[in-house]
């Protein structure tokens, strides 16, 4: 087939690659900066089998008006792995929460597997960092192959919805925002993509026919993790079940093992993952690091309070801003400030463009020379 991938930014530049080595005749554009591929007036005059762009998209984008309607860059790399993937293979999308329900079910799946996040994309039981991609649908095909190749299960993250092509969808949060242009919401188009797959775990405040909420195989009560369903019943404890972040993940990943036929409780042991609420001491200060692609306000109160709950009434200074604009729902100065309001920090150490700190590590090095004891909280919106 002739086909047109839009998009090279964000994972088109490898779809198009992939789509090649597949056999088909491929044309890709650069719609956003058109220093790639080839320019849009060409693209406009030729002819095509197929087109394909990212859900977040401009849909009034003159190739999408002429050469229309689209497949989503998630149902052409359906098209791409279907049946070549690991098993089983568990989806996981979501505005937060994505990694750490991620890394939870990987940690629960038997025999080997690849674990494919925006922290690294990993090679079960070493643990082994195999590299470090986006999360853009075309980068879950080099993880589909690896876990084909090892004969093992496959827990991917992907951003903004799921291909379909999995045995698992879990959605980890219903928070919505705007997209393509502020032409169509995020949150309607991971659930049309949801609707492709086979079976989906749902969080707390979405109930949908045929998927499964997690609040009714799982429930926590104080650090308490209960859960029945699909055979497997019992318990297991553990801290972070007191952070609204982990009771979430753990209650979403505890349902999908339910679902799977794997026993949750070793998730007891689970640990905090550095950049979601991973704390530890240096010396007479403490470190709270909960910067993440998905800090938002919510979290980083959720994160002060923990550091609070742990100094006491010695002094916090909060590491707050945007490093990564590619992060796609933002962490806008008026949201930063409405955040610094409700933490109420000692000092404010702010990082991005136009501040003193321009980086994650920059911030905290700031935060260092006027914090010698007490409590820094990390809370900048940033690849990890």
């Amino acid at each position: 087939m002739r086909i047109l991938v839009l998009d090279t930014i964000h994972g088109g530049a490898d779809l198009a690659v992939a789509l090649r080595d597949a056999g088909h005749q491929v044309d890709e554009v650069d719609v956003y900066r058109r220093e790639t591929g080839i320019p849009v007036e060409e693209a406009l005059v030729r002819t095509y089998d197929l087109v394909t762009a990212p859900v977040h998209l401009d849909p009034d984008h003159p190739l999408l008006q002429k050469h229309g309607p689209a497949l989503s860059h998630h149902e052409v790399v359906e098209l791409l792995i279907a049946g070549g993937a690991g098993r089983p293979f568990i989806e996981i999308t979501g505005a937060r929460g994505k990694t750490t329900t991620a890394h939870a079910i990987a940690a629960l799946m038997p025999g080997p597997g690849v674990l494919h996040t925006s922290s690294g994309t990993y090679r079960y039981p070493e643990r082994e960092l195999l590299w470090k991609k986006s999360i853009t649908p075309a980068s879950l095909i080099p993880a589909a192959r690896e876990a084909e190749r090892i004969g093992g299960w496959l827990v991917a993250e992907e951003s903004l919805g799921v291909t379909g092509a999995g045995d698992l969808a879990v959605l980890t949060s219903v928070e919505d925002y705007p997209i393509a242009a502020g032409k169509r919401r995020a949150l309607a188009a991971k659930l049309r993509l949801l609707a492709r797959a086979p079976r989906v775990v749902l969080p707390q405040g979405l109930d949908l026919p045929g998927c499964v909420p997690a609040g009714k195989v799982a429930s926590v009560e104080g650090e308490t993790c209960h859960y029945s369903g699909y055979g497997i019943a019992g318990s297991f404890r553990n801290p972070l079940l007191g952070l609204v972040g982990y009771r979430m993940a753990l209650s979403l990943a505890t349902a999908a093992a339910c679902v799977l036929g794997v026993d949750p409780s070793p998730l007891g042991r689970f640990s905090a993952l550095p950049g979601r609420m991973a704390a530890h001491r240096d010396g007479g200060l403490l470190i709270v690091d909960n910067a993440n692609s998905g800090t938002n306000m919510a979290t980083t109160v959720e994160a002060a309070r923990y550091a609070r709950d742990i100094v006491g009434d010695a002094p916090l200074t909060l590491v707050i801003g945007e490093e990564a604009h590619a992060v796609c729902e933002g962490f806008p100065a008026t949201e930063i400030s409405r955040t610094v309001a409700a933490v109420r920090p000692n000092a404010t150490v702010y990082v991005g463009e136009g501040e003193k700190a321009a980086t994650l590590e920059a911030g905290l090095a700031a935060a260092r020379e006027i914090t010698p004891v007490g409590a820094i909280v990390l809370a900048v919106k940033t690849w990890r």
